[in-house]
C-alpha cells in the first residue's frame, strides 16, 4: 500500500507540475523565447520535451519555416511615364527570435514593417527603370507585350532597336538586397521577392486592347485576302485542267464517231455493191415507211419514180 501510494504521490505532483508549466514542447518546425517577467532570457530552437520554471517563466512559440508577404497592388509610374500596377511578393524568415521579440513582437507587426519597407523600395525601382526592363530579363523575346509610345504608334519588345541593360531578373535582385538591409535590425531575413504581377492603369490598358483587337483584326483580314488568292488560283488551275480534260475527251470521241462512221460508211458501200438494185428497194421502202404525211396533202403522179419499185414488182 505505501509503494501505491507513493506512486500516486508521484503521479500527483508530476500532474500539478504539468498543468502550472513546468515543461513545455518545441517542435521540428517552431523556435521558443522564454521571457522571465517580460524580459527574454533565452531561445529554444531545439525540437523536445523542456522545462521552465513554473508560473514565472512564459514561452512564446515563432514560426521557423519560411513565411509569405504579398503586398497589394499599387500604382507606379516607370521612368518612361508608364502607369502601371505593381504586384509584389516575398519570402522571409525569422532568425533572431530574441530579437524579434524585442523589436517587433508580432506577426502583424512583422507584416506591417515588410508593407513599408518593400513597399518603399520596389516603388524606388520599378519608377528608376523603363518599362521594357522590368518586363524582360534579356534581349531575347519573352514576353510579346505591346505597349503604347507618347505617339499614339504601337511599341513591341520584338523591335531590334531594344537595348536590356538590368532586366527583370537583376532589377528583383536589386531590390532584395536593398529590403535586406534593415531586417536583421528586427531578427528576420528576406529570402527572396519577385514582382508577381505587371498590369497597365485601367485607361491604357482599354487602350491597348483596343490596339491588339485591331491588330488581330488585320492581320486576320490579311489572311483571309490571302487564302481567297489561293482559293482562286486553285480554282483557276482546276478550271483549266477540266477544260483540257474535256478537250481531250472531245477529241477522242470526234475520232471514235469518225472511226465509226468511216466503217458504217464502208458497210453501206460494201452492202451497195453486193446487189445495188435490192439495196436500192430496201432503202426506197424505209423511205415508204418513214415518210411523214400527218396533216399534210402529197400529189404525185403514178410514173413518179418514187412509186418505180410498186409498179415493176415482178409476179
Amino acid at each position: 500500500m505505501n509503494i501505491i501510494r507513493s506512486l500516486l504521490i508521484i503521479i500527483g505532483v508530476v500532474v500539478v507540475l504539468s498543468i502550472t508549466g513546468l515543461f513545455y514542447t518545441v517542435s521540428e518546425y517552431e523556435q521558443v523565447v522564454i521571457t522571465q517577467f517580460g524580459r527574454p532570457v533565452k531561445a529554444e530552437t531545439d525540437a523536445g520535451l523542456h522545462f521552465k520554471i513554473p508560473i514565472i517563466q512564459k514561452v512564446t512559440s515563432y514560426e521557423r519555416r519560411i513565411l509569405r508577404w504579398d503586398g497589394d497592388p499599387k500604382e507606379v509610374p516607370t521612368r518612361d511615364k508608364r502607369f502601371i500596377w505593381v504586384d509584389a511578393t516575398a519570402r522571409w524568415k525569422i532568425v533572431d527570435p530574441i530579437k524579434f521579440l524585442q523589436v517587433i513582437g508580432s506577426y502583424d507587426q512583422a507584416y506591417a514593417k515588410l508593407d513599408d519597407t518593400l513597399d518603399s523600395v520596389v516603388k524606388d525601382y520599378v519608377s528608376a527603370n523603363p518599362l521594357v526592363e522590368l518586363v524582360r530579363t534579356s534581349d531575347l523575346v519573352e514576353t510579346g507585350i505591346e505597349e503604347e509610345r507618347d505617339e499614339g504608334s504601337t511599341f513591341s519588345d520584338r523591335a531590334p532597336d531594344v537595348k536590356i541593360v538590368l532586366g527583370r531578373e537583376k532589377i528583383t535582385r536589386a531590390i532584395l538586397a536593398e529590403a535586406s538591409k534593415a531586417m536583421p535590425d528586427f531578427g528576420m531575413e528576406l529570402v527572396d521577392v519577385r514582382i508577381k504581377r505587371l498590369n497597365y492603369v485601367e485607361k491604357v490598358r482599354l487602350k491597348v486592347y483596343e490596339r491588339m483587337i485591331s491588330e488581330r483584326k488585320r492581320k486576320a483580314a490579311q489572311f483571309r485576302s490571302e487564302g481567297e488568292g489561293k482559293k482562286a488560283g486553285i480554282l483557276g488551275q482546276m478550271e483549266k485542267e477540266l477544260k483540257g480534260i474535256a478537250s481531250e475527251a472531245n477529241k477522242t470521241s470526234s475520232e471514235i464517231k469518225g472511226k465509226a462512221d468511216a466503217e458504217a460508211t464502208k458497210i453501206y458501200g460494201d452492202a451497195y455493191n453486193q446487189d445495188p438494185e435490192f439495196y436500192a428497194f430496201y432503202k426506197t421502202l424505209e423511205t415508204y415507211k418513214q415518210a411523214a404525211f400527218n396533216n399534210a396533202t402529197l400529189i404525185i403522179g403514178t410514173d413518179s419514180d418514187y412509186y418505180r419499185f410498186m409498179k415493176d414488182i415482178p409476179e
